[in-house]
């Protein structure tokens, strides 16, 4: 019970951390004034956020479902806490067998969740806003859930650790348009720009979370940020091979910065674009590809 209290508390610290990291890099990358100019590295503006959410007034429209309502955000971040239970380190205080099936299903679970949240807002724009969101999720699930058997096959495993100690570079070489393809549907999944449609200001005034405010809020904010993080280290654990924990943080750390470029670089796409990419490029690209490796993995064995 200790060991799973300190991993959900790195998890809400390296949120803090992170949230506090884009911030500023978009404030220096977009030259203005942001979190980069308070005192002590503005490593107080986290802090400040947390308590500006978690004490302003709880309201909710009166025609929501209430009880739906209610549980719907609680039910987003227990299911974001729980891939933390997978977190690939090398002190593993939970011992998953069938680790990629866990994170496969906690992933598809999520998608209810955010169901429940705008449906029970009992507002169109939440509704709207839901179901964008899942048709977008579900979308890029399938392309994910391809991209995973290539780093199945060759351990023949679905264990992670199995997966990151059996790691060869010839396979991520030649597997690199897989990888690329992986970096956009992470970003998808995650609804990071300029795939972030399910929450897209501009056409669905905040999407499914539109009736949301103070604590609730802020725990499905907290929720996609504990996605981001999760699916991230999981993708340095797939993609590169990684000497110790410190290695693992610092690629993660790395890599983090491209998603923020990202966000204050690319514009947000059209929603009919996004999906069409997946299912008549991506999609045909992502199997093609798996039968020219697939093969070579099973050549090596």
């Amino acid at each position: 019970m200790i060991s799973l209290t300190l991993i959900i508390a790195s998890a809400l610290m390296a949120i803090a951390f992170y949230t506090l990291r884009e911030r500023k890099f978009l404030g220096y990358m977009q030259h203005r004034k942001g979190p980069n100019k308070p005192r002590l590295m503005a490593l107080t503006i986290p802090i400040a956020d947390a308590i500006k959410l978690f004490t302003k007034e709880k309201k909710w429209s009166i025609p929501s479902n209430s009880k739906f309502f209610l549980v719907s955000p609680a039910i987003i971040i227990i299911l974001a806490l729980l891939l933390w239970i997978i977190y690939p380190h090398y002190n593993l205080l939970f011992y998953i067998k069938f680790t990629i099936l866990f994170f496969i299903v906690i992933t598809s679970i999520r998608i209810y969740a955010t169901f429940m949240a705008g449906w029970s807002s009992n507002s169109k724009w939440g509704m709207l806003g839901a179901l964008r969101g899942i048709a977008q999720t579900i979308s890029y699930e399938v392309r994910m859930s391809l991209i995973l058997i290539l780093f199945i096959m060759h351990p023949s495993s679905i264990n992670l650790f199995d997966i990151v100690q059996n790691q060869y570079s010839w396979l991520i070489i030649i597997a690199s348009p897989l990888i690329a393809t992986w970096i956009i549907s992470i970003l998808a999944e995650t609804h990071r720009t300029p795939f972030d449609f399910a929450e897209g200001e501009s056409e669905l005034v905040s999407g499914f979370n539109i009736e949301y405010r103070s604590s609730p809020f802020a725990l499905i904010f907290i929720a996609e940020y504990i996605n981001i993080l999760i699916i991230r280290l999981i993708s340095v654990s797939l993609v590169t091979k990684n000497y110790s924990n410190l290695d693992l943080i610092l690629k993660t750390t790395a890599i983090s910065f491209i998603f923020i470029w990202a966000r204050g670089a690319l514009p947000r796409l059209r929603y009919d674009i996004l999906i069409n990419a997946l299912w008549k490029k991506f999609l045909p690209l992502t199997l093609l590809w798996l039968l020219f490796i697939i093969p070579l993995t099973r050549l090596t064995k």
